[in-house]
């Protein structure tokens, strides 16, 4: 997939600190599908999001992961109901539950590499299992339960 899922968004949805392309002050987290089940984030942290010496700020790793999540829900859901992944997309996901567990202490200044993985879909409700590495060490992993925004 080109274009990421939060491009996708209709404007009225698009102001997330996380994720929305509206918001000039906000991470811009891009989500992209790869295949069918599984989508890809990538992210570089700034010196402001510092927790330790030379570690990101965990609530940053959760902000992330949840925004993530949520796109990624989003793709997975226009996938299964055979809806065009085009603006403005068709489904839009809000997070019900968010888990996040910290393996280890993230490295500031490099790459962060978020991975999504559908666990399972249920009417609204849509599961994905997640991971945050860099340097191609798991630092974090996180599940969402996202639920599907009515029309």
């Amino acid at each position: 997939m080109q274009q990421a899922i939060q491009d996708l968004y209709p404007e009225n949805l698009a102001h997330c600190y996380g994720c929305g392309k509206l918001n000039p002050n906000g991470h811009q987290l891009k989500t992209y599908l790869e295949g069918k089940e599984e989508t890809v984030a990538h992210f570089t942290p700034k010196p402001e999001y510092t927790a330790l010496p030379e570690s990101v700020y965990g609530g940053l790793i959760a902000s992330l992961l949840d925004c993530h999540g949520t796109g990624s829900a989003a793709a997975f859901i226009c996938v299964a109901d055979d809806l065009p992944l085009e603006a403005p997309l068709a489904a839009r996901c809000v997070t019900a539950s968010l888990k996040v567990d910290f393996k280890v202490m993230t490295p500031m200044g490099v790459p962060l590499v978020i991975k999504g993985k559908l666990r399972q879909i249920e009417g609204r409700k849509v599961w994905v299992d997640m991971t945050l590495s860099a340097n191609d060490i798991l630092c974090a992993t996180g599940e969402i339960l996202a639920i599907r925004l009515k029309e």
